[in-house]
């Protein structure tokens, strides 16, 4: 479908204002400028409207790369709508796209979504090769009739908030500070499928979750963890590894559930990441293992009592 077709499909009902990009993982510094475009749409009575790819644009831009997301499409959507923005516009980023010029893409997003302006970052360009910096643009905005606003970067210490920061946080295990930067825990969600059965033969049962191949999965080791069945929440340990103990070689994501019993193969569940408790060890003896994984469940049950209330925060 070609992207004429796709914006003629969105068409607002009145004039608008713009913010265009991924948005991956709806972090903090998104938020900030979601709320910059709904103040300046207020004041101006205008639709805020979030024009998003489903796709990142280096995965065409740079052939053969697999980026990982932080969030689905469909969650990023419902982040997105948790900011009080209901006009979502959804693109598929092609090599079409990509060779569009800076102004020719203006005039689309002015003929098609009816923009009167743009809310973006500092370091925002759009267009072939990037063409469309904030200068480039202003003077576009002049032609057409369309403002330019930016916002400052959202910082956490002295770094800008940005995915590509994010990916590398919570690829290292880092989901404390993932979670500062995002506004609330860092959430995966997947599928219980069927193990080795090995946690049941040590006295933890485990559900092992299958999870799509493009999303995001924090660092190996052990975490505490919310985990939501049928819309219920329980507290968790989390293990994510190859199980080294048992020569496995292949990565999993295994969580043991307090206080619960229910078969739910094939049920689709959610975890919400609070702290990393430990690295991925390897043990001789199953009986260490047994014993540190009583020690895991119990340093999962402190913090996680400690988090109670704090868990739902952004979402």
């Amino acid at each position: 479908m070609s992207i004429e077709y796709k914006l003629a499909e969105n068409i607002p009902t009145r004039d608008t204002v713009l913010a265009v990009g991924t948005f991956d993982g709806v972090h903090q510094g998104h938020q900030s400028l979601f709320k910059l475009l709904k103040e300046e749409a207020e004041s101006r009575n205008l639709l805020p409207n979030v024009v998003t790819f489903r796709n990142h644009p280096r995965e065409i831009l740079t052939p053969g790369m697999n980026l990982n997301y932080i969030s689905s499409l469909e969650d990023r959507i419902k982040l997105i709508r948790g900011q009080q923005i209901d006009l979502i516009t959804v693109l598929d980023f092609t090599r079409q796209l990509s060779c569009i010029k800076a102004r020719d893409f203006c005039r689309l997003l002015v003929r098609d979504l009816r923009m009167k302006g743009l809310v973006v970052g500092p370091d925002f360009a759009l267009g072939h090769n990037r063409e469309g910096d904030i200068k480039t643009l202003e003077g576009i905005g002049q032609e057409m009739g369309f403002s330019i606003k930016v916002i400052e970067p959202k910082l956490h210490g002295e770094q800008p908030i940005r995915s590509r920061l994010l990916r590398k946080i919570i690829s290292e295990g880092g989901v404390e500070t993932a979670s500062k930067m995002l506004g609330r825990p860092f959430k995966l969600c997947g599928v219980v499928c069927k193990g080795a059965g090995r946690g049941a033969s040590l006295g933890f049962p485990t559900a092992n979750l299958a999870i799509e191949s493009q999303l995001l999965v924090p660092g190996d080791g052990v975490y505490a963890t919310w985990i939501t069945v049928n819309g219920q929440k329980y507290k968790s340990a989390t293990s994510i590894g190859t199980r080294p103990t048992f020569d496995s070689g292949q990565r999993s994501i295994e969580s043991y559930i307090m206080d619960f019993e229910c078969d739910i193969y094939d049920t689709t569940v959610s975890l919400e990441f609070i702290a990393r408790i430990r690295d991925e060890l390897y043990f001789e003896h199953h009986e260490d293992l047994i014993r540190q994984m009583r020690d895991d469940v119990e340093q999962a049950t402190v913090i996680l009592e400690g988090n109670v209330g704090c868990s739902n925060v952004g979402s």
